[in-house]
């Protein structure tokens, strides 16, 4: 007993204990973390035009439960801005042949197949998109 009293603390160094395990000797002497004292904040700057602005206002006073009209002065306290991309829709242009009566000879014409309905259904954008995923991301032709 008197001899383990004797013994120094195992740490990371004298044993096999994981380093994470050891106490941290100066954490009461060590600075607080986090931004500096005077140090001048960091933020993203505010749309000057923004596609739909959404006004929240009170509808009744929280101390005494009176009515607060839109006629009310009121100011700006804070703005958020969550941003979102479109959504993405396809566009699909259709070619349509066109076959018409001769009003002479009464022979019927069919307007000859135009180079964009010839080949693949499919425009550069969407393969580069299907190239991307097939050789970046590794999707399967399945999942493709």
């Amino acid at each position: 007993m008197v001899l383990r009293l004797q013994r120094p603390e195992k740490t990371s160094r004298t044993s096999s204990k994981p380093p994470a395990t050891d106490r941290k000797e100066q954490r009461e002497h060590s600075k607080p973390g986090g931004a500096k004292s005077g140090h001048e904040g960091h933020s993203r700057v505010v749309s000057d035009d923004p596609d739909a602005v959404v006004e929240h206002r009170s509808e009744a006073c929280a101390c005494c439960g009176a009515s607060l009209h839109a006629a009310l002065p009121a100011e700006v306290v804070s703005v958020a801005e969550p941003i979102e991309l479109p959504a993405v829709a396809p566009i699909v242009t259709q070619h349509q042949r066109l076959a018409v009566r001769c009003p002479r000879c009464g022979e019927r014409v069919v307007a000859p197949v135009p180079e964009a309905a010839r080949g693949t259904p499919f425009g550069p954008r969407l393969h580069a998109v299907a190239t991307y995923l097939k050789t970046f991301q590794a999707l399967s032709y399945e999942r493709l």
